[in-house]
């Protein structure tokens, strides 16, 4: 099952050593000009004008000089930094310590990812039993010589024998999928593109698999083609030109599909997502034959997961329970009057569960930490696993009927480690974990409650080094995101590390939006509420000023994607809270924002400029058409990637622009980051990781009014 718990990729972008310098930066050179060409909409009556619509043409000559001339304005204000060279030597060495991921258990054949130091990209590792020699799988370094192209994603067959993998180019996402044979490394002929995000389900006899992909190229109309994901089947051997449609058409354009098989092969299942709480499942039973699915659970409007066993069906589901529960029922009985309750609801989330080792494996979030029970198949309780501290568990892993499970921890002041739990024996230990370089223990960790704008309690992490003198100079690091049901929980960074050993405060919201606090969280900052995620972000910046954390001039904020439509909403409705602005491959314009890439998906969240009462809300709150002239923002870096198949580059060109024209600040820049050869952030090699850390950290320092020691 997928995890609802982000991977905070983008809180990589957290702060070095710093020491507060007084006196004034020189004087900034003028931004690069943003002609402008006003076309105006009307929508639902309301005239809209856009200034800046011809900078949408990532191809147009002039947006390419503009964006250019962006660059340079860029390199002179980050470069100018006097420690950037100080800055690229600490934060290198830090980010060049390797790194290993909870293994996949198969048959006795472990595969993990590891990365050593000098790697770009982690290397897919195969060993034989957990205290096996690892040889390399598969190397994505060997995959392009300037190391941007990346492996996606892997599906192996249940023996192991055989692994299903996606490589992509540039950060595109846009994979293309390959079979190797793993006892020996040798590549099958089959290879099949289109294959972004794909599900996949192979036959117990290896021999094919079911799989989703999208269609080719003119094919469907033009700008289609990254909808329309249906599901076909494969036979080895066969050209994927040829390969049968199963299921997909009639859907939606914009669902999103998967597939699942039961070990025995007998039954297939498909859903169809139309946003994150409206799925419909459809069945197969191949022993008739035939794998025409038929509709199994098309009548609620939930979160439904189904985890199909050989003998019974599990439902992991908010429906009717906002915090979610577990139900089992069996195959010939599965209407809903037929489930049986196995784990009910409780004050935690209900996170995520597995069947490892003949029992259930359930994740729970509980204030923002994970806690991990075992449970029979029948839902009775038998233990709950140690944690070293209030952390973050992911990537459990282990075999159905297996001997042993496996999973990933890690806090603010914990790095992070594989375990290893042994059934049998009872005991945990470390299977393997990476010297992480860098020193915690004197990290202190709080978790404080706030209110927000609305009275509504929100809790907020808060980190940095004991004996904080709480006297409001402190620069302070301020992350969110704040929807699609995915939380913000503690995790480990070595870079975070020096901002720590400099008086940093690091703080982290569980804002509306999020999962935190389960479906009613979520909707609470869905649709007409999203100004709740903004309100939740400004009252957290409020508490760590009122609290003396930090002041105004010392906080800088960031989010990424979602986080970066938060930060840019944030930053037009208050810019005297902060110092600096990270805004990352944002979504801005979101009034347009569905008309460009796979944006259409995002409906369910965010609602459509087409739909008369959802446009007044999305134009109340659009950064982009809220940005107000002759104001004093704080110095602000937006970036983006060349490649981004989710966020439109546009967002964050059109909303330099304007702010760069609106800005009245002489020492606080508009900063625009367009990275060539890379996209939404997954599949970065390390070498533009660290271009990318260095250029936002150099920033921040500078904005900051900041010195390394």
């Amino acid at each position: 099952m997928a995890r609802r718990t982000g991977t905070r990729e983008w809180i990589s972008l957290t702060i070095a050593a710093a020491l507060v310098l007084p006196g004034a930066v020189a004087t900034l050179a003028a931004p690069p000009p943003s002609p402008v060409n006003i076309v105006v909409d009307t929508l639902h009556g309301v005239a809209v004008g856009d200034p800046y619509r011809w900078l949408e043409d990532s191809e147009a000559e002039d947006v390419t000089a503009w964006t250019e001339a962006q660059w340079t304005y860029l390199r002179e204000y980050v470069d100018g930094y006097p420690d950037t060279d100080r800055l690229r030597s600490r934060i290198a060495s830090l980010m060049h310590i390797g790194g290993i991921g909870a293994p996949k258990v198969c048959d006795s054949l472990y595969i993990f990812h590891k990365r050593d130091s000098s790697q770009n990209h982690y290397v897919l590792y195969m060993q034989r039993g957990h205290r096996g020699e690892p040889t390399v799988l598969l190397d994505p370094n060997t995959f392009s010589e300037d190391g941007t192209a990346a492996l996606d994603w892997t599906f192996l067959t249940e023996d192991g024998s055989l692994i299903a993998y996606g490589i992509s180019q540039s950060g595109s996402e846009l994979s293309t999928l390959h079979i190797m044979r793993t006892a020996d490394r040798s590549m099958l002929p089959d290879t099949i593109p289109h294959t972004r995000w794909t599900s996949l389900a192979w036959l117990p006899d290896n021999t094919g698999f079911y799989y989703t992909r999208y269609p080719e190229p003119g094919t469907v109309p033009a700008g289609d083609e990254n909808y329309y994901r249906w599901v076909y089947f494969h036979k080895l051997g066969d050209d994927w030109r040829t390969d049968r449609l199963v299921w997909g058409e009639g859907l939606p354009k914009d669902a999103s599909t998967s597939v699942q098989i039961t070990r025995d092969g007998r039954r297939l299942f498909f859903a169809a997502w139309k946003g994150w709480d409206d799925v419909d499942y459809y069945y197969a039973d191949r022993s008739t034959g035939s794998d025409t699915p038929t509709p199994l659970f098309t009548e609620f409007k939930a979160v439904l997961n189904l985890i199909p066993l050989d003998d019974r069906l599990l439902i992991f589901t908010n429906l009717d329970a906002p915090r979610y529960r577990l139900f089992s029922t069996t195959y010939d009985k599965v209407e809903r009057e037929h489930w049986v309750e196995i784990i009910p609801e409780k004050e935690s989330i209900l996170e995520d569960v597995n069947v490892i080792g003949g029992r259930l494996v359930v994740e729970y979030l509980k204030n923002a930490h994970s806690v991990v029970e075992m449970y029979t198949l029948d839902g009775e309780l038998m233990k709950e696993l140690a944690m070293p501290s209030l952390g973050t568990v992911s990537s459990v892993s282990g075999e159905e009927d297996g001997a042993e499970l496996f999973y990933y921890f890690s806090s603010f002041n914990v790095p992070g480690a594989v375990y290893r739990y042994d059934f049998a024996a009872d005991t945990t230990t470390v299977w393997a974990q990476i010297d992480a370089g860098v020193d915690v223990s004197d990290l202190v960790v709080k978790q404080v409650w706030y209110n927000s704008k609305d009275g509504t309690p929100v809790s907020m992490f808060i980190v940095h080094k004991e004996g904080l003198a709480l006297d409001g100079s402190n620069p302070t690091y301020l992350y969110g995101y704040g929807g699609f049901n995915v939380n913000m929980v503690p995790g480990f960074s070595r870079t975070m590390t020096i901002w720590y050993d400099q008086g940093g405060v690091y703080a982290l919201p569980n804002i509306r939006g999020g999962g935190e606090y389960g479906e009613e969280w979520h909707d609470a900052g869905k649709f007409e509420k999203r100004q709740n995620s903004f309100d939740d972000f400004i009252a957290a910046a409020e508490y760590l000023i009122a609290e003396k954390y930090t002041r105004p001039d010392k906080l800088c904020m960031s989010g990424g994607s979602n986080g970066g439509l938060l930060t840019g909403a944030v930053l037009v409705q208050r810019p005297d809270l902060f110092g600096a602005a990270i805004v990352a491959v944002p979504l801005l314009d979101m009034l347009r924002y569905h008309q460009f890439l796979v944006a259409r998906l995002w409906i369910p969240e965010y609602g459509s400029s087409e739909d008369p009462e959802q446009f007044k809300y999305l134009y109340a709150y659009s950064p982009y058409h809220t940005v107000r002239d002759s104001v004093n923002y704080p110095a602000t870096l937006l970036t983006a990637g060349v490649s981004d198949g989710r966020v439109h580059p546009l967002h964050a060109r059109k909303m330099a622009a304007r702010l760069q024209a609106a800005d009245t600040s002489t020492d606080s820049p508009v900063l625009l980051r367009i990275e060539p050869k890379a996209g939404h952030g997954q599949g970065k090699p390390l070498s533009k990781q660290i271009d990318e850390v260095v250029d936002e950290w150099a920033f921040v320092f500078r904005a900051l009014g900041m010195r390394m020691r």
